[in-house]
C-alpha cells in the first residue's frame, strides 16, 4: 500500500477523548478547518495538541455550541427537580417557566373541589336544623319620655302561634309557592337557576321571584339578627342545603310560614290571620290567602295600614297591596296551582275588606304619632328594618316633654272645640285638619308635636310630619334672607338692607333677571296679584313683610336668584325633596311643601343667630342592656351670618308687633314670627319664635279616605268667610307658647346690627324713602299697633268674642295689604291668592270693620294672613 494513502498513526491521547477535550478547550480553528497554535508565554508556540479526524472535530465543535446555548436545560435533564410542585418549571426557560402544565392545573382544581366538598360537608354536618318553636318571640319596644318615664310598650302582643301544615289552607300554600319559589317541591333547599334569574330580573328590569328559595327564606327568619356577614351567609346555605336533603317539603313550608312576618306585629300565619281578618289561619279563603302572600313580599311596603317612610304611606301601600294580590292570583293560574274559573271570581271588588289593627292599643292621642315619629328617627339612623324593630327588645328614650304635648293638645282642641261644628256645617266644617311642631331653640330637640286626633279615632296620617301642604307666605323670610346674604343684580354683589324699595302695587309685571318680562300661559307679560288691590307704590322690603305684599317677593328671588334662595333654605334644614322645582314668581310666595317639623326647626335657625340645629326626636337607646350608639345630639352648623338671622328676627318682630300676626302679641314676651296663606285658602300657617322655643302650627282640609288626599278649600270654616294663618293658627301657637312658657324667665333676642346697602328696585324714587300714603282712614293704611281714639266698628259696646273670630278682635282691625297666597302654575301664573287672575280684581267690600277690599274674587286679605 502507499505510504500517501497510509492513516496516520493517532496521536497519544487522541480519538474520540480527544475530540471532547479540544472542544472543551474551544481551540481557534483556521479558514481550512485546521487547529491553529495560540501563542503562549513560555514561548513562541505552545504544543500542538494531537488531532483526531475532521469528523470528531465538526462533531466537538457542534457539542460546545450546544453546550453554550443548552447547558441549563441539559444540567437540568441530568439532575432530575426534587420540589413537591415543579412550578415554576424548572425543565423550561424565560417566560414558558411560568406556564403552568395539564397536570398541574387539573390537579389544582381537584384539590380544590375536594377542599370545597369536605368543608360543605363538615359545615352541614355541623349545623343544626331550625325549630320554629324555638324561633325569637316578639318582645315589647318601649318609649320613654324626655324626663325618663314610661310613654308606652308597643308590639309584642302577637307572638308566633305555631299551627301545624293542616291548619293552613291548601290555598295559602299554593299562594306563597307560586309567589316567593316555584320549584320549591323539586329543589334541595337552594336553587341555582332561581339566582340567576334574579339576577337577570333585575337586570333587565323584571320583577317576580326574588333569588331565595323558602327554604333559604325560613332559615333567615329563625334569627334574631339580620347581620350581613360571610359567615352568617354561609351558615344560611349550610342548614338550607341540610334542610332540602332532610326534611319533608310540608315541613319546611309550615317552618316558613309559621315563622314570617306580616305586617301588624304579627309573626306567622295564625297571627297574621287574627290580625288582618280575625280569624283563625284554617279559615282564610283564597282571596285573604293571596292578600297575605301579598304582603309576605314586604310588609311595610305593602301592609295597607302604611309604614315608615315617605314612600310607605297607606295610599302608596294600598295600590300596591292591591297590585300585588291581583298578581299573585294571576300566578297562581300561571303555574297550574288555580283553575281560570276560580281566579275569575276574584275581581278588585273582591280585595279582603281587613278588620281594626289592634297595633293601636294603647296609642291613644298624640302617643301614635309620638312613636311613630321615635321609630323613624331610630330605624333611619342605625339602618334597622321594620320586621327588626317589630320584634322589639329596644328601650328609646325620646325628647318629648309630657308637659308641652299636653299643652299643644289642649290649644288645639280648645280652638276646635269651639270653632269646628261638624253637624251644624257639614258642608265646610268636615275634613279640617291641624298640624303643630315645637323645637327647642338651643338643641333642636323636637318637644311636642300634634299629628292629628289620633290612631284610636282611626286618623294615622302625622300631620306634623307630612309634606304636601304649601307653606304660603312664611317663605318670605328665606327669599329677604338670601338677598341680605348674596344681594341683588341692583347691589353689585353686597348683601341688601331691608330698607331697600320695592314696587308693591298690584298687579305688577314681573321682570326676569334679564329685565324682560315673564310671560303668561297666553304670552302676556305676566302680572303678580297681590290679596288687594291697594296701590302701595314702591315701599322697604321691611314694610312688605310686616304687610305681607306679594310682589315686592315676587320680584326679589328674580333679583337674587332661585338657587341661592334654595340654597339657603336648604342650609336652614328645609329638605330638597320639599322644595317646589319650578323657578317661578309664585316660588318666593310658598308653593314649597316642607312639614310643620322642618319649619319650625328652620326657623329656629333664626332663633338661634345663624345656627342650625337638625331636628331629632330619640336620645338614648338601648338593646339587649346595651346602649346603642349614634343618637348623641347633632351637631351645630353655621347656616348664615349671626347679623343676618338677627336682622330677619328683627323683620319678623315687626310682623307681630304691627303686621299680620298682631295676634301673638297676647303672648306677652319678645316673639317673631310670620303667617301664611294659600291659594283658594286651602291651608294656613303660623310659623313664630321666643329666644327658646320655635312652633309652627298649620291648618288645612282634605279628606284622609280619598285617594289623592288632595287640599280642599276652608272658605267658609267655622263660618268664616276664609281663614287666614294670623288667626286660628296664630291663636293656638299664642296659647300653648304661654302654657310652654309659663315658668321660663322671659328673654330678649339679640340686637340687630345694621347690614347691607340700600338698593332699590328699578324705578324706584332715589330721593323720598318711600311712596306710601300717611296714615289715614284709609283703607290702604295700617295705623300703628294702638291706634289712636277714634270712632271705630270694632271699639267699644261690642260683646266680648271668641279670639279666632275674624272681624272680632280689636287687633285685626287694620286695612288691607297684600295677597298671603303663594300658589301657581309653573309658567308664572298665579292663581287663587296670589294668582294672576284672568282680568282685573274686581273689589267686594264685605263691610267688615278693618277690612276694606274685604274678599277679592276669593282672595283673602293680607294683613290677616
Amino acid at each position: 500500500m502507499s505510504e500517501h494513502r497510509r492513516k496516520p498513526p493517532h496521536p497519544e491521547g487522541g480519538g474520540r477523548a480527544s475530540a471532547r477535550r479540544a472542544a472543551q478547550q474551544r481551540p481557534g480553528r483556521g479558514p481550512a478547518g485546521r487547529d491553529v497554535p495560540t501563542a503562549s508565554h513560555s514561548g513562541p508556540y505552545a504544543p500542538q495538541p494531537g488531532r483526531g479526524s475532521r469528523a470528531d472535530g465538526r462533531r466537538a465543535a457542534q457539542r460546545g455550541t450546544a453546550g453554550r446555548g443548552r447547558g441549563a436545560a441539559a444540567r437540568g435533564a441530568g439532575r432530575p427537580d426534587k420540589r413537591l410542585i415543579n412550578y415554576p418549571r424548572s425543565d423550561r426557560d424565560g417566560w414558558k417557566r411560568f406556564v403552568p402544565s395539564w397536570k398541574f392545573v387539573s390537579g389544582t382544581a381537584l384539590g380544590f373541589f375536594a377542599v370545597i366538598i369536605a368543608g360543605a360537608g363538615i359545615g352541614i354536618a355541623m349545623v343544626s336544623t331550625p325549630d320554629p318553636n324555638k324561633a325569637a318571640q316578639a318582645q315589647n319596644n318601649v318609649f320613654y319620655w324626655a324626663d325618663g318615664s314610661q310613654m308606652v310598650a308597643t308590639g309584642g302582643s302577637m307572638n308566633r302561634q305555631i299551627v301545624p301544615i293542616s291548619s293552613i289552607p291548601r290555598s295559602m300554600r299554593d299562594a306563597v309557592i307560586s309567589a316567593e319559589n316555584e320549584s320549591f317541591e323539586t329543589d334541595k333547599g337552594v336553587d341555582p337557576m332561581g339566582i340567576a334569574r334574579a339576577v337577570w330580573n333585575m337586570a333587565t328590569g323584571g320583577s317576580t321571584q326574588g333569588g331565595s328559595t323558602i327554604t333559604q327564606q325560613y332559615v333567615k327568619n329563625t334569627y334574631l339578627d339580620s347581620d350581613q356577614t360571610l359567615k352568617r351567609k354561609a351558615t344560611e346555605l349550610f342548614i338550607a342545603i341540610r334542610l332540602g336533603v332532610s326534611e319533608e317539603k310540608d315541613t319546611v313550608l309550615a317552618g316558613y310560614l309559621n315563622t314570617a312576618y306580616y305586617g301588624r306585629d304579627a309573626y306567622g300565619i295564625q297571627a297574621a290571620a287574627r290580625a288582618y281578618f280575625g280569624k283563625d289561619s284554617q279559615d282564610l279563603n283564597p282571596a285573604e290567602c293571596a292578600f297575605l302572600a301579598a304582603v309576605l313580599k314586604g310588609p311595610n311596603l305593602y301592609n295597607p295600614d302604611g309604614g315608615i317612610g315617605a314612600a310607605a304611606t297607606p295610599a302608596l301601600n294600598e295600590k300596591r297591596a292591591r297590585e300585588r294580590w291581583a298578581w299573585v292570583l294571576d300566578r297562581e293560574v300561571e303555574v297550574g296551582r288555580m283553575d281560570k274559573s276560580e281566579r275569575a271570581k276574584y275581581t278588585d271588588a273582591d280585595f279582603p275588606p281587613r278588620a281594626e289593627s289592634e297595633s293601636t292599643r294603647g296609642m291613644t292621642g298624640q302617643i301614635g304619632y309620638l312613636v311613630d315619629t321615635a321609630k323613624a328617627y331610630v330605624m333611619k339612623t342605625k339602618g334597622i328594618t321594620p320586621e327588626q324593630m317589630a320584634l322589639g327588645g329596644y328601650r328609646i328614650k325620646t325628647t318629648f316633654q309630657k308637659p308641652k304635648v299636653d299643652a299643644l293638645v289642649k290649644a288645639v282642641e280648645d280652638t276646635r272645640n269651639g270653632f269646628i261644628d261638624e253637624k251644624a256645617r257639614p258642608d265646610t266644617d268636615t275634613f279640617v285638619q291641624f298640624g303643630g311642631a315645637s323645637v327647642d331653640v338651643k338643641t333642636g330637640a323636637i318637644v311636642a308635636l300634634y299629628g292629628g286626633p289620633g290612631w284610636d279615632h282611626k286618623y294615622f296620617s302625622n300631620n306634623a310630619n307630612t309634606s304636601g301642604v304649601p307653606v304660603g307666605s312664611t317663605w318670605k323670610p328665606y327669599v329677604l334672607a338670601a338677598a341680605m346674604e348674596y344681594g341683588t343684580q341692583n347691589s353689585k354683589g353686597k348683601g341688601i338692607s331691608v330698607d331697600s324699595k320695592y314696587q308693591a302695587n298690584d298687579l305688577t309685571v314681573i321682570n326676569n333677571r334679564e329685565g324682560r318680562p315673564l310671560r303668561d300661559a297666553s304670552g302676556k307679560p305676566f302680572k303678580q296679584k297681590n290679596e288687594s288691590p291697594t296701590a302701595f307704590g314702591y315701599v322697604t322690603l321691611n314694610e312688605a313683610m310686616e304687610k305681607s305684599i306679594n310682589v315686592p317677593f315676587a320680584q326679589l328671588v328674580f333679583d337674587v336668584g332661585h338657587d341661592k334662595v334654595r340654597a339657603l333654605a336648604k342650609s336652614t334644614g328645609i329638605l330638597e325633596e320639599s322644595m317646589n322645582p319650578n323657578p317661578d314668581a309664585s316660588w318666593a310666595l310658598g308653593t314649597s311643601t316642607p312639614s310643620a317639623i322642618r319649619m319650625a326647626d328652620s326657623y329656629a335657625t333664626f332663633a338661634a343667630s345663624g345656627t342650625h340645629r337638625e331636628p331629632y326626636s330619640v336620645t338614648e337607646v338601648a338593646k339587649n342592656g346595651e346602649q346603642l350608639s349614634g343618637f348623641e345630639k347633632p351637631k351645630d352648623q353655621r347656616a348664615m351670618d349671626s347679623a343676618i338671622a338677627d336682622n330677619i328676627t328683627e323683620v319678623l318682630q315687626n310682623v307681630v308687633q304691627n303686621g299680620t300676626a298682631t295676634k301673638v302679641k297676647k303672648l306677652g314676651r319678645p316673639a317673631a314670627g310670620k303667617t301664611g296663606t294659600t291659594d283658594e285658602n286651602k291651608s294656613a300657617w303660623f310659623v313664630g319664635y321666643t329666644p327658646e322655643l320655635s312652633t309652627s302650627i298649620v291648618l288645612f282640609r282634605t279628606d284622609p279616605n280619598s285617594a289623592d288626599k288632595k287640599l280642599i278649600s276652608m272658605n267658609g270654616v267655622g263660618d268664616i268667610p276664609s281663614i287666614h294663618g294670623g288667626d286660628i293658627p296664630a291663636v293656638i301657637w299664642t296659647e300653648y307658647m304661654r302654657d310652654a312658657l309659663k315658668d321660663v324667665p322671659v328673654t330678649k333676642f339679640p340686637e340687630a346690627e345694621d347690614l347691607g346697602v340700600t338698593a332699590d328696585s328699578a324705578g324706584a324714587p332715589s330721593p323720598s324713602p318711600s311712596t306710601v300714603a300717611p296714615p289715614s282712614p284709609s283703607p290702604s293704611t295700617i295705623p300703628p299697633s294702638s291706634p289712636p281714639p277714634s270712632p271705630s266698628p270694632s271699639k267699644g259696646g261690642r260683646p266680648s268674642c271668641r279670639p279666632w273670630e275674624l272681624y272680632c278682635d280689636p287687633d285685626t282691625t287694620r286695612g288691607t295689604t297684600n295677597g298671603g297666597a303663594n300658589t301657581g302654575t309653573s309658567n308664572g301664573t298665579i292663581a287663587g291668592n296670589t294668582g294672576g287672575a284672568s282680568g282685573s280684581p274686581s273689589p267686594s267690600q264685605s263691610g267688615r270693620p278693618g277690612r276694606p277690599g274685604g274678599i277679592t274674587g276669593g282672595i283673602n286679605d293680607s294683613d290677616q294672613e
